[in-house]
């Protein structure tokens, strides 16, 4: 069956065909990495990551690219404030972030191409721009102009006169109209910057992602996709830019995560609400907050809360006991099942497992419908419960059929992963991780204590920093945080606490 997706261009359910057969190329929106991951990050990602498992499970092989902004106002005020170098601010958070996702079990995308690496993609996509008519200069910075791109609001629905109604000039902007938005900016002090047509600058938000989704990509590209809240205005200028500059299709599929909410309330900084996925992880099990996320359609707004979770702990629970069942009635199980040898009970069993597979697979071609097809698991282990009660010595190979099918489609839904244990070996004391950090830079560690330790590694971060290794001074930082403590950059030096 084919899959089918609801794309939001179209605003309906359309069968996917690929732009190369048996290939699939997706581009996700990624962090802008000035804090900590939070659980709304983890829900769009999750359902990606559940997204690009099903089309390998259907046989396709995916490609999937995830951007890093690492250039933004919010990265600058924040490296600002911290007083350090803002790709470096980005470059330790953009570590810590895709850190507390795999410690979640959500798998990494192929390729995570960073704004500050796609400079000369972006001013090449912008003069293509400029060139074709769709952008002009004004006083160093550059301009979309969007009432010169007839399609304009295609994915959103939004019509250039409530834009107008709506729209603001921010300081310092020069536009020809309230809607128009920056392609590229010129240089502010404190702010990084780098060469361009139009003088020392940096791109704006929205080129990035044009520019990174056509190098790696190619256009047009399968599927783009990432939060509800990212389709106006960013989605809808990448297309305006991806478009005006080739003057090709820029995405088949547009696919957009509902927006999580945290006791019926939005999550936002205003509200304090804001659940962090590392203070998460300490609490729960991370197969317990990916099935969480399964239990909700991707286009659904998921509420999380305690007793949300303290119900689906419950539920996995029910799917590992017959898990663990399956493999212990399969341990001398054969490799392939004999069908003329089952019983007529075994038989039923066979077509009950046969039954689970088909009805997963319908449920997910029809626009990836994880909240199907968990009821479905549940059905099956219910089926399989009552199997059990009336046949205590079944059939190994049987067994191992339906162990195998469990973990197959399971696993689409991120089940049955092995935790990631922390980078230091469990066991292990605090003196002696220290000890091994210290030891890598080649530094008499002998009778230390762990405060003479820790500001040994200080003094070594700080050396790193005169020198612009930027790499090594945020090695020890991350290494610090990974055994439990928080290093802090101030005036007066770096500080230092257990966490």
């Amino acid at each position: 069956m084919t899959v089918k997706i609801h794309n939001s261009l179209s605003r309906q359910k359309e069968d996917f065909i690929p732009v190369e057969n048996g290939k699939v190329k997706m581009y996700i929106c990624g962090m802008t990495v000035y804090s900590d991951a939070h659980i709304g990050h983890a829900r769009t990602y999750f359902a990606f990551d559940v997204i690009r498992r099903y089309f390998e499970y259907k046989g396709y092989e995916v490609t999937y690219v995830q951007n890093i902004t690492d250039v933004d106002d919010k990265i600058i005020a924040a490296a600002n404030r911290e007083g350090v170098d803002a790709l470096e601010y980005s470059k330790r958070f953009a570590d810590r972030c895709l850190g507390d996702l795999d410690r979640l079990g959500i798998r990494r995308a192929d390729i995570y191409p960073k704004a500050s690496e796609t400079i000369p993609e972006m001013i090449e996509m912008t003069q293509k721009i400029i060139d074709n008519g769709y952008g002009y200069e004004s006083e160093e910075d550059v301009y979309f102009s969007v009432e010169k791109f007839n399609d304009y609001g295609k994915l959103s629905g939004q019509k250039l006169d409530d834009l107008m109604s709506g729209a603001r000039i921010d300081p310092g902007e020069v536009k020809q109209n309230h809607f128009d938005f920056a392609l590229w900016k010129s240089a502010k002090p404190g702010e990084p910057s780098w060469d361009s047509p139009w003088g020392k600058g940096r791109p704006g938000w929205h080129i990035e992602c044009s520019a990174m989704s056509a190098k790696y990509l190619g256009l047009p590209f399968d599927i783009h996709g990432g939060g509800m809240d990212l389709r106006f205005p960013h989605h809808e200028n990448e297309i305006a830019q991806a478009e005006a500059a080739t003057g090709k299709k820029f995405v088949n599929y547009w696919m957009h995560i509902g927006l999580l909410t945290i006791n019926g309330e939005k999550m936002s900084k205003s509200l304090g609400n804001i659940v962090n996925v590392k203070d998460l992880l300490k609490t729960w099990d991370p197969e317990v907050i990916r099935f969480f996320f399964a239990q909700a359609h991707y286009r659904s707004p998921p509420d999380f809360s305690e007793k949300a979770l303290k119900n689906t702990e419950k539920g996995l629970d029910r799917i590992h006991r017959l898990k663990e069942k399956l493999e212990g009635f399969s341990e001398e199980a054969d490799v392939e099942i004999d069908e003329s040898k089952l019983a007529e009970g075994e038989k039923i069993y066979h077509e009950t497992i046969d039954d689970f597979k088909e009805r997963f697979d319908q449920a997910m071609d029809d626009d990836i419908n994880t909240p199907e097809a968990v009821a479905i698991i549940f059905d099956f282990v219910n089926k399989s419960n009552k199997y059990f009660e009336n046949n205590s010595n079944p059939d190994a190979g049987l067994c191992k059929y339906a162990l195998d099918t469990l973990v197959k489609l399971g696993s689409v839904l991120t089940l049955f992963q092995p935790k990631i244990a922390p980078d230091d070996s469990e066991g292990d004391s605090l003196l002696k991780n220290i000890q091994k950090i210290l030891i890598k830079y080649e530094k008499n560690v002998d009778g230390k204590s762990i405060e003479e330790l820790i500001e040994m590694l200080l003094v070594t971060r700080e050396d790193a920093r005169k020198r612009k290794d930027w790499g090594t001074s945020d090695d020890i930082r991350r290494e610090l945080e990974n055994i439990g403590f928080e290093i802090q950059d101030t005036n007066d030096g770096p500080t230092w606490r257990k966490k």
